[in-house]
Parts: structure tokens; C-alpha cells; sequence
């Protein structure tokens, strides 16, 4: 069985036992505790706690999704980025999961699991693992007897560390789960899936949960979450060695993974479908939070594609182009958002190029050859700031020349750069901050005069959405340049001409009226009681500031913006596309 044909075959199974099939949400998470979306089940963590399944209307379905669901979703962990290269990690993966908000429990999951793998896929189970209690919570004995009646007969009891999953970001659903182990090409026992019986709800963070801070909540209806890395599983069935044997890697990538330099070769492999999936889902690069991932991505994608001949156009065309072609049809804004990604990798890429050589040269210049197993670190950082290496880079350049690199001495040197930019643009800007923004970019004062237009328009934009299409307009992200704005928002589907028109007035109009801009701070919780909008994805600090633009919108927001709205200019719409499942986006720019 091909890759496809065993995601179609999971999906497929589960819709036959009466789940709804959800797409997959956006690599961008709504859970602003987390930067990127790294489980199956972070778009379903409020079904399991606060939403009805069977009222609440899903974004990408467009009705509720019922008490069942399965999907196959988009994940990326970063935790693993040194370790890209060996058999088995990397950052971009699929998550094949089945989920129930009260429909089943304990008995239903698990019959499921063992009939999926042991009939379906033809796969025989080694063992498997339950929780043997703590003091947090009781042993499982239930799982324990549901194997046994199945003729599993090796159950083996672990711990608070491995079988007690989550929860996810800084609170939500957890509990205890059980295991599914089969053998692997190598005669090594994997661990396939792993279901998680969410009978708890913690108020804080795992790290939280373990060290006694919080205590776990009973959850009123008990559901189950599961999550079974497609990668690993495809290699199992496959009877291949490690993932990258597999045909989710051979169709899209062929003969390079079959480069003399395996390390590199499986890190360009790794890294190109992981800033494919990025771009598509509408990350840019930059040097803040989600987009400095996908920077890290692309330039050290780019490193190690020169060390197996492959140039930023090689790459686009041998690399980027096929991940697109391979997982179009599972995952169709790939092809929708084809030239956003190629675009936007071709501007990294091309902005990263100029300078890698030069910094290249002056790090050998620097640091000569050695066997003598130096360590350096903060002494690179300029490295970094001059000629755009980031860490990862630099530590595979010094590995490489036989230096060890110190992380710790690099990022401490670069937080110590940090609090010198803050405190000269601070006295710049009057504390505004805008050149160290991730939302806002601008290089001199001109610049900033136009930026902090286009960012009170933003606003703007943000309420005019909500009057034409409805409270479920949430901002997913902004990012203004002095030549333009891009603001994305949850919308399922494609607005028509006449909306666009509206919105574009109701904007304008109210440009015209001259609305005053003023600020008040107050408790987080206070401008949510006062009806402001805010970013539906923000971790916000409990006291906070809310801009009025008038009597027309609120929102929370850290400035800057104009003193009057006339001040802006007149308002254009230039497109309006699809960035991912449920989310659009929407160019524009201001007029004097």
C-alpha cells in the first residue's frame, strides 16, 4: 500500500464506524499558547471542554461535526530539528487521528484501534502499554481487560511520564492512554498509535501538573483523542528501514535521497516539505515566533542543498514544485497557494544567498579548521546579524570545521542585543518599537508614518469584515510593510465581488468622518467585557490597551496609530484569496 492509499484506508475505516471527516486545520493554531500546530487533536481541544460538537457550526465544514471526527492534520514539531537527518525525526509529519466528544470511550476506541491495525492494515501487535496509576490519578485497569478480551495478551504498565498525555499548551484536556506497539523493518518494537482517554481538564500547563501547581479537573463527558504518525506507520506496513525509504518521500524527492551525503540529503527532504506546507498555510519568513521557524527552515534547507549540489533554484524546482504535485490532492491549498510558495521561498532564498557565501568565508576566516573539539558560540553572533546565518546554520557550519557549538552562549548574546534594539528604537519611536515588530516593518521615519496608517486601516478592516460577514471573522494574523497590508481572518469560504465592495466602503466611509483615535488601558478581561476585538490567537498580559477609533471599533492593540482616521487616506482592496482550510486573506493598500 502506497502512503495515500493507507491515510485514505484510516479515514475511510473510521467514517464507515460513524465519525465525520474533518480537514485539516491550519499548521497556524488557534490556541495562542502554542506556536504551531503540533497534535491532531489542538483543533478539536474545545469540544472536549467548552463547545457542544452536535450545535457548534466547524469553520471548514460549515455545520457541526457531530459527537465522532477523524482527520488526517498538518503537524510540525520543532524539538527535533538537530536530530533531522537520522532514521526517524523530522518537523513536518501527518497525524492520523479519531476523536470522540462523548460518543464512545474506552471499549469503542480500542476495538477500533485493534481492528484498524490487526485487519485492516494486516499488521501483527507486539505489545501494549496502559497507565498503572498515581498519585494524581488511579490505575487503568479497564484498558488492561479490554486488550486481554482481544487476545492481547502482553500489556505492559508505564508511568505519569509516558502513558498521561497532555495537555496541550498552557491548559486544556488530558488523561491517561494506551499504547499500540508493532514490529519494524529492523525487528524493533514502534510505537504506532497512541490513544488518549481525556477524562480530566487541567487549568495549567504540563510542566504545572507535574510539579504540583494545579490539580486536575474531572471532565464532565469523557472523550477519547488518538494520534498515529503517519510517517511511522507507513514505514512499518512498507517494511521500510526508516520514513525517508518510504514513497511519502521517494515519489516527491526520488534519486536525491539517494545522495552519498545521507545527512544532508534527508534534511533538505524534511526541510522542503515542512516550509512547502509553512508558505501554504500562509507563514512568511521573518525574525519573530512562527516566522522565524520557517526562516530557519528555508536557510538551512538552502546549507545543506549546496552540500548535495542543488542550488535555490535547484531546490525550488527538485524540491519545492514536487511536494506541491505529491500531496495536492490530500491537501488542496497546496495548489491554491502555488505561487505564494513559490514566491515567497524564492524572496528568502534569494535574500539569504546573497550573503551566505560572504559569511560562509569570513566564519572559515574566523574559525580555520580544527581537531582540537573547541566550543564557540557567543563570539558568532555577528555572524548571525551581518550575514543572516541563524544558529542552526552556524552550528552545522562549526560541526562541520570540528567546533562544538555553544546555544546558550549564543542566545544570551543575542537577548543582550535585543535589550539595546528595544532601547534605541524606544527612544526613536516614543516606545512604539515598530522596526523590532513581527506585524509591523519599517526602516526609518517616513516609513513608520505609513505603517502606522495602514495599521489603524487594519483595524478598520478588522470591523468592517465583522459588520459583512459576521462575528466568526477572527483575525488569524496581519503583516504591514510601508507598501501594503495583509490581514488574514477565519471565513470558510471565498467572499464575492459585492462583499469586497462593501467592506472596502464601510472602511472608507468612515476614513471620511474623521473619527478620533484614542486609547485606554484596563484589564485584559474588562476590554472583552467592553466588546474589544482582539487577536483571536494573542496571549495577552492582564493589563492592556484598547484603541477606540471613535464610535466605530475597539480593539486591543499595543499601537501605533494616526490621531484621526482622515489622516489614513483612501482605502483599497487589491485581492482577497485563500491562505488555508477555513482562513482567507486580504491584501490592501492606503492612498494619500
Amino acid at each position: 500500500m502506497t502512503g495515500a492509499e493507507i491515510r485514505r484506508k484510516f479515514l475511510d475505516f473510521f467514517v464507515s464506524k460513524g465519525h465525520t471527516l474533518v480537514p485539516s486545520s491550519s499548521l497556524i493554531p488557534d490556541d495562542p499558547s502554542v506556536l504551531l500546530t503540533t497534535a491532531g487533536m489542538q483543533q478539536f481541544k474545545p469540544y472536549y471542554t467548552e463547545l457542544d460538537p452536535t450545535k457548534t457550526v466547524h469553520p471548514s465544514l460549515g455545520t457541526p461535526i457531530g459527537k465522532n471526527a477523524c482527520s488526517s492534520q498538518k503537524s510540525f514539531r520543532t524539538s527535533d530539528i538537530d536530530e533531522v537527518g537520522d532514521d526517524t525525526h523530522n518537523t513536518f509529519f501527518e497525524m492520523l487521528g479519531n476523536f470522540s466528544f462523548g460518543g464512545y470511550f474506552k471499549n469503542e476506541a480500542i476495538a477500533y484501534a485493534h481492528e484498524f491495525i490487526t485487519k485492516s492494515l494486516g499488521l501483527k501487535i507486539s505489545y501494549v502499554t496502559v497507565f498503572k496509576g498515581s498519585d494524581l490519578v488511579p490505575k487503568d485497569e479497564e484498558s488492561k481487560t479490554i486488550w486481554n478480551k482481544l487476545g492481547v495478551k502482553d500489556v505492559r504498565e508505564e508511568g505519569m511520564e509516558d502513558v498521561f498525555w497532555g495537555p496541550t499548551g498552557a491548559s486544556g484536556p488530558c488523561g491517561p492512554t494506551t499504547e499500540i506497539y508493532c514490529k519494524n523493518a529492523k525487528g524493533s518494537d514502534v510505537e504506532i498509535w497512541n490513544i488518549v482517554f481525556n477524562e480530566y481538564r487541567c487549568p495549567g500547563s504540563r510542566e504545572e501538573l507535574l510539579s504540583g501547581k494545579v490539580k486536575l479537573e474531572k471532565l464532565k463527558t469523557p472523550g477519547v483523542d488518538t494520534g498515529m504518525g503517519l510517517e511511522r506507520l507507513v514505514a512499518t506496513v512498507q517494511g521500510k528501514k526508516n520514513i525517508f525509504e518510504t514513497d511519502l518521500f521517494t515519489a516527491p524527492f526520488g534519486d536525491l535521497l539517494t545522495h552519498e551525503n545521507v545527512k544532508s540529503a534527508r534534511i533538505v527532504a524534511d526541510h522542503s516539505r515542512a516550509a512547502t506546507f509553512l508558505l501554504a498555510d500562509g507563514v512568511t519568513p521573518s525574525n519573530k515566533d512562527r516566522g522565524y521557524i520557517l526562516r530557519r527552515i528555508i536557510r538551512r534547507l538552502i546549507v545543506h542543498g549546496g552540500r548535495i549540489g542543488l542550488d535555490r533554484f535547484a531546490i525550488k524546482n527538485a524540491c519545492i514544485s514536487p511536494v506541491i504535485k505529491e500531496y495536492k490532492d490530500a491537501y488542496p491549498e497546496l495548489e491554491k497557494n502555488r505561487t505564494q510558495i513559490i514566491d515567497e521561498f524564492e524572496t528568502e532564498s534569494a535574500k539569504f544567498a546573497k550573503t551566505f557565501e560572504k559569511g560562509l568565508q569570513e566564519f572559515k576566516k574566523r574559525f580555520p579548521a580544527t581537531d582540537k573539539k573547541l566550543t564557540i558560540g557567543a563570539e558568532t553572533f555577528d555572524l548571525y546579524q551581518s550575514f543572516g546565518l541563524t544558529p542552526d546554520v552556524i552550528k552545522d557550519i562549526a560541526t562541520e570545521a570540528g567546533y562544538s557549538f555553544d546555544a546558550v552562549a549564543f542566545d544570551a548574546e543575542f537577548k543582550k542585543h535585543q535589550e539595546k534594539s528595544k532601547a534605541g528604537v524606544t527612544g526613536k519611536f516614543g516606545g512604539h518599537g515598530l522596526i523590532l515588530s513581527g506585524e509591523l516593518k519599517a526602516s526609518n521615519e517616513e516609513e513608520v508614518k505609513r505603517v502606522t496608517r495602514m495599521h489603524t486601516a487594519t483595524h478598520m478592516l478588522h470591523k468592517a469584515l465583522r459588520m459583512v460577514l459576521g462575528d466568526e471573522v477572527h483575525q488569524q494574523g496581519s503583516d504591514i510593510t510601508p507598501e501594503r497590508l495583509r490581514f488574514d481572518f477565519s471565513f470558510p469560504k471565498k467572499l464575492s465581488k459585492e462583499q469586497i465592495a462593501e467592506v472596502e466602503k464601510i472602511v472608507n466611509d468612515n476614513i471620511s468622518k474623521d473619527h478620533k483615535v484614542s486609547f485606554k488601558e484596563m484589564p485584559f478581561s474588562d476590554a472583552q467585557k467592553a466588546g474589544a476585538l482582539a487577536f483571536f490567537k494573542e496571549k495577552y498580559p492582564e493589563q492592556v490597551k484598547v484603541y477606540s477609533v471613535g464610535d466605530y471599533s475597539k480593539e486591543v492593540c499595543g499601537g501605533p496609530h494616526v490621531t484621526h482616521t482622515a489622516e489614513i487616506g483612501k482605502f483599497k482592496i487589491i485581492k482577497e484569496e485563500a491562505v488555508s482550510s477555513g482562513v482567507r486573506r486580504i491584501r490592501a493598500v492606503v492612498e494619500p
